[in-house]
Order: C-alpha cells, then structure tokens, then sequence
C-alpha cells in the first residue's frame, strides 16, 4: 500500500494542476474541480493495488473525476443538458484523450488571483491548488499557522462560488488588477520548486519547471510589461544551478561549494536576454528584476571571491526600498558580510532578532551561526546553528546544519 500511495503522490505532483484545471474548465467552480479531484485519488489508493497503476494516470484520474461530476449534477437535477453532452463525451473518451490545452494551468492561476480575493488567499489558494502543497508547507512558506491556511483556503472557495467567477483569463482590460498576484504567486511555485520547505528533497524541478512556463507563457501574453520579463530572468538565472545544488546522495551542495562548470550557461544567456527586455520597456527595474539582477551577479561570476559583492549589496538596497522584508534585510546582510566583513552584518541580523519578525523561522539563526563562527564566537555559533536546524522543515536541509555545528 505504501509503494502505491508513493505513486499516487508521484503522478498528483506532475499531472494535479492539469487535472484541476481541466475539471475547472468543465464545472467553472473551482472548489468543486479539487474536491473531485481528491475523490478521485482517493479511489486511486483503493482501486491501483488490485487493479495496477493505468498506462496514462492523469487521464484516469480524470475521467473518474468527471464521472463523479456527472454524478453530482444527476443528484441536484440540474444542468441536466450539460450532463448529458459530457456523459456523450464520456462513452466515446479513452484514456489517450488527456491532452490539457497549454494555458489551463494559467486560467486556473488567473482564477485562483481573483481581485475579490486578498493577496495572502490568492498565493494560499494557488500553491494548494496549481503547487499541489500541502496545508503544513504552504504554512511553512507563508510563516503562518497551518489553521490560517486551511481557513483562508476554505474561505476562497467560498467566496468564487459565491462571486460567480468564470474559470477563464481575464480580458486583457482586466489583466492589470490580477497581474501582481499572478506574478507573486508564480514565484511562490517556483521558490518551492527551488528550495522545498519540507521533505526529503532538497529541490522539487517539477514545480519550478511548471513555473518556469507559466512565466514564459505570460511573457509571450504580455510583452510590454518589463514585471513579467523580469520575473522570467530571475527563474531561468536559478533554475540554471539546479544541477549543481544537489550531489548524487541528495544532499544540499551550497552556492560556494557549486561546481559552476554545471550551471547551465544556455539558461544563463536567457536569463540576460530576459532582463534585458525588461530594461527595454524602460520603466525602471521592479522588485523582479532586481531580484533577476542579483541573481545575474552569481550567475556570471566565476567564483564567489570574484561576485560583485558591492553591487550586490547596492541592489539589496534598492530591492529594500521599493519591496522591504526581512528575508530581503537576511540577504542584505549575508551580501555586506562578504563585501566588508562579519561585524556589520551581524549588526544588520541582531537587528532582525530583535524586530522578532522571523521568529520561528530557521534563516535567521543559520545566518547568524555564520556570522559568529567568522568572528570566532564559536560556542554561540553551534548553537544558532543546532536551534536553525531544529526549526528547518526540510531534512535535507536540517542535515546540512548539524553538519556545520558539529564541524565547530
């Protein structure tokens, strides 16, 4: 049962947000496309291990989801003409027919970004439902109890349904209210693609990949919006390390230790080529492309003594000014204590510890066991150092941390 459930959590990782976005394109409500959807699975736990795992998962996951829709609408005696065109559908459909149109996961993200919705809801719902996450890692990501998450989900549902809102893209009039959720939300994918705040795995390629073309097929949608062409650069700038952060046991292997003849210099020239048609559009540099820009530094600087650590730390500053957050000062920080030295940046973290803004979460005390194991203050450090790995979600990299104290 266990190896099967593993599949089952294997083929809804990949194939989730297409199902959902195909029975939302079918129903046009949104909590009923995933409620069928997890009923579905649930019959996949009970029916794979006697009957085996279908040739095309995704497709039977489907056809069973909308089976069960057909179900509802019979019981509610309604809709009955719609009923009877897909039960049409249904008897001539075969598993070969799953073939989700390319922009549905994009409606599905458009939808989920509603204006009726608040931005905090809008990324909950998205992550649920196009990311697949869970109610405790999306808390993780949020840095909210998992109650508020669970709350705030239920409470969209509610309130698509009872805003009658299409599952559709909006009119490119419209495009402009939802734009800054969507982008938000991409990233917050993509950022869980890139470093998943729980489990085993150290980096989760479906998800930042499935981002990654979200984003590219926004930028094609929308090419004067230099947001987009700069949110693009940043995703394709990281995703071009993903085969070096990981060694072949899984473990982290951090930027400094990264073997840099394995980034991918192809996904590095689109990223520059991304940015660039951000800067041509000639709006100034939103909070995405210097985010793209920072990430540019890393990307093409041959080591990390040779990063340009001063305009790192310059474009920490700019990125503070227009989109302030700890996580952005936690960086700024890191980034000063390479270009001047550990004493002033540790200033800049004991002013985030006091704030108590990233309280509960593990960046805080692994940048400050690295700030005092540079000083020397080497019990101290072990300490932030075993109190990070205790907060960090992700195992992979818990065991970096311990390992970092134990070598103190």
């Amino acid at each position: 049962m266990s190896d099967i459930r593993g599949t089952v959590d294997a083929v809804w990782r990949i194939e989730g947000a297409q199902v959902v976005a195909t029975l939302a394109r079918m129903t046009g409500d949104l909590g009923l496309a995933e409620d069928l959807a997890q009923e579905a699975v649930a019959d996949a736990l009970t029916q794979w291990p006697e009957a085996g795992v279908p040739r095309n998962a995704g497709a039977w996951l489907t056809a069973v989801a909308k089976r069960r829709a057909i179900d509802t609408w019979r019981r509610q005696e309604r809709l009955q003409e719609r009923y009877r065109t897909m039960a049409h559908d249904l008897t001539e459909a075969a598993e070969d027919e799953w073939q989700p149109i390319e922009d549905d996961v994009l409606r599905l993200v458009f939808t989920a970004c509603h204006p009726v919705l608040s931005r905090e809801t809008q990324v909950c719902l998205t992550l649920r439902v196009v990311g697949g996450l869970t109610s405790e890692e999306i808390a993780r990501i949020m840095l909210v109890p998992v109650p508020t998450v669970q709350a705030r989900i239920t409470r969209a549902k509610k309130t698509l349904a009872a805003s009658r809102v299409p599952f559709e893209a909006p009119e490119q009039t419209e495009w402009q209210d939802r734009l800054g959720g969507v982008l938000g939300v991409v990233y917050a994918v993509f950022t869980e693609g890139y470093a998943a705040t729980s489990g085993q795995r150290w980096i989760r390629p479906d998800l930042a990949n499935e981002a990654l073309r979200l984003g590219r097929v926004l930028a094609r949608l929308l090419p004067r919006e230099s947001e987009v062409h700069g949110l693009v650069a940043l995703m394709e700038f990281q995703a071009s390390r993903f085969a070096a952060r990981v060694a072949a046991d899984g473990s982290p292997v951090l930027l400094a230790d990264q073997d840099r003849s394995r980034w991918d210099r192809a996904q590095i020239r689109r990223g520059q080529a991304a940015l660039a048609r951000a800067d041509q559009v000639g709006r100034g540099r939103g909070s995405y492309a210097l985010q793209a820009a920072l990430a540019e530094c890393h990307a093409v600087a041959r080591s990390v003594a040779e990063t340009d650590w001063e305009r790192i730390v310059l474009l920490y500053e700019a990125l503070g000014r227009i989109a302030p957050s700890p996580v952005v000062e936690l960086n700024r920080a890191v980034a000063v204590s390479m270009a001047t030295g550990p004493a002033s940046a540790l200033r800049i973290v004991d002013q985030l510890s006091s704030a108590g803004t990233l309280r509960g979460s593990h960046l805080l005390p692994s940048v400050r066991g690295e700030l005092l194991a540079q000083l020397g203050r080497t019990e101290e450090a072990r300490s932030e150092l075993v109190t990070a790995a205790g907060l960090a979600s992700n195992e992979r990299e818990a065991e970096v941390l311990r390992a970092k104290a134990a070598d103190l």
